[in-house]
């Protein structure tokens, strides 16, 4: 075979085995439709997969620790699994809180009307903590009491205190060690605290009762806070501790009851073991420690923008209306209160213009009535009406105050909460009126704009119901407006409080 042959022949192979290939790439084409629906399936397979991943991770998440150490101090209690705040459970109300309260057998008969106040029976969960077992009856409608384990192997070591804080501090492990089930919150307080237990539950409802809390506040008075302590809640005034944090709390209280021994007092004590923990306090402007002494009236007069949340040491002040004893006081204050709890002593303040005077109100307490135009800042900082705790001196405090003038015409006339009513369907009202006070031996101012003042004996104070969520926003006071229509009684001056406007303010002219 010559070579021209064999390169014929050798082409001839060569189409053929070039058709045979084209045939196979042929046959392995795809049509668009089945590139599609190829697409289509492995994307169900992908969304799938994806899918059940989802669903068990989200289904284990609580499950699996998210940092070496957190999940027993943030998620897991000694009693049981903490669910995530909000997750489908009920809002915070007042079967979620078990009270402390330090008590003794010696003062309890006299103080015991201070806690009957707001305790109610089957309804309110804690007890009165004493050092032994009472000798005389216990009234039903006292809270229960238990007795404290025998604190006798601490030390303790502050010269100028009492070995009763041993038993006080302890009272938060005592009480968790009960074993209670759905308990959210501790709250401590002594025999003498009078806790506004509605305003209290809505206080700490906008707190996630699943992480560590420690609530409370300050001392008023400077020198105690530097004695004492500015991180720490005072015990009287009462604070709260969240679950969580209660659950690690009593692990190692014993111990640092130990360490602090040299600390005066259970507050002190409890704060110091929160410390070691690393949960700051947070404070709340509603706990009301009341290390003053005198007349209580400037602070009242002048509440902070905050729910009334406890008042604490009555017995070393004045009463809180003038000719009344200090029981009786602080029962009128609380019956107003219970017209309308989130509105108790909420300050308002606002101008009669066609008279040029000025209304500051303290809902269900108080009404001052200036005979001439005062700023905003004045009406809004407490009289001096009280002296430090210790001292009895007129300064330092923890808040702002202006001083009682001596000249008549430079003070407001004051009116007293008389009565107190709420009327209305679902969307109620109250009406609050308020009597003149005229301290017996006192001048009375002689300048003509003020004797017209003067002629005013009553206040009529209308508002709506506080609306709770607003505790949950942005603070701020309400307004109010002086009322004159044809109907007004000579001697009565009618306001009517609401909420402000976008864009008001309490400016003078």
């Amino acid at each position: 075979m010559n070579f021209l042959s064999f390169h014929s022949e050798f082409q001839g192979m060569n189409r053929m085995s070039t058709q045979n290939s084209l045939k196979a790439f042929k046959f392995m084409v795809f049509r668009p439709a089945d590139v599609f629906a190829l697409f289509v399936r492995t994307l169900l397979v992908i969304s799938v997969v994806a899918s059940f991943s989802l669903f068990f991770y989200l289904t284990l998440y609580d499950k699996i620790p998210r940092c070496h150490g957190c999940y027993g101090a943030l998620r897991i209690s000694n009693h049981r699994e903490v669910k995530a705040f909000g997750a489908g459970e009920q809002p915070t109300n007042i079967s979620h809180l078990v009270f402390g309260i330090g008590g003794s057998v010696k003062t309890w008969d006299e103080r015991r009307h201070y806690c009957e106040l707001w305790w109610k029976k089957n309804i309110t969960r804690g007890f009165v903590w004493l050092e032994e077992k009472p000798e005389f009856h216990w009234s039903q409608s006292s809270p229960p009491y238990r007795i404290s384990d025998d604190t006798s192997q601490f030390n303790y070591t502050c010269w100028y205190g009492f070995r009763s804080a041993i038993r006080v501090a302890r009272i938060m492990k005592e009480t968790y060690e009960l074993g209670l089930k759905n308990v959210r919150w501790f709250v401590m307080g002594d025999d003498d605290t009078v806790f506004f237990t509605e305003n209290l539950v809505e206080m700490l409802g906008k707190y996630d009762h699943n992480q560590m809390y420690y609530i409370g506040g300050n001392s008023e008075s400077v020198e105690q806070d530097e004695v004492h302590s500015y991180a720490m809640a005072y015990g009287g005034a009462g604070f709260a501790i969240s679950y969580p944090l209660a659950a690690v709390l009593v692990k190692i209280l014993d111990g640092c009851i130990n360490r602090y021994a040299d600390m005066y007092g259970s507050d002190q004590k409890i704060q110091g073991c929160i410390s070691e923990i690393g949960v700051p306090l947070t404070k709340e402007l509603g706990f009301h420690q009341v290390d003053i002494r005198g007349n209580i009236y400037g602070l009242l007069a002048a509440h902070p923008v905050a729910p009334l949340v406890s008042l604490h040491h009555l017995d070393y002040l004045q009463a809180i209306f003038p000719a009344m004893t200090r029981p009786d006081s602080i029962k009128k204050l609380h019956t107003a209160y219970k017209t309308d709890p989130s509105r108790a002593l909420q300050h308002s303040f606002c101008y009669d213009m066609a008279r040029n005077w000025s209304v500051s109100v303290s809902w269900g307490y108080s009404v001052q009535l200036y005979p001439w135009l005062a700023t905003a800042k004045e009406l809004d900082t407490p009289f001096l009406t009280f002296q430090t705790w210790k001292t009895e001196a007129n300064e330092s405090f923890t808040f702002d105050t202006r001083p009682v003038s001596s000249n008549p015409c430079e003070r407001p006339i004051l009116y007293f909460l008389d009565t107190a009513e709420r009327f209305g369907g679902r969307r109620w009202r109250t009406l609050t009126s308020y009597r003149k006070y005229v301290e017996n031996n006192t001048k009375e101012c002689k300048q003509p704009d003020y004797a017209s003042a003067l002629s005013v004996e009553y206040f009529n104070v209308s508002a709506p119901e506080f609306d709770r969520r607003l505790w949950r926003q942005a603070p701020r006071r309400q307004c109010c407006d002086v009322v004159h229509d044809n109907n007004t009684i000579n001697g009565l001056m009618q306001v009517r409080i609401r909420d402000c406007n976008q864009f008001e303010s309490v400016t003078p002219p």
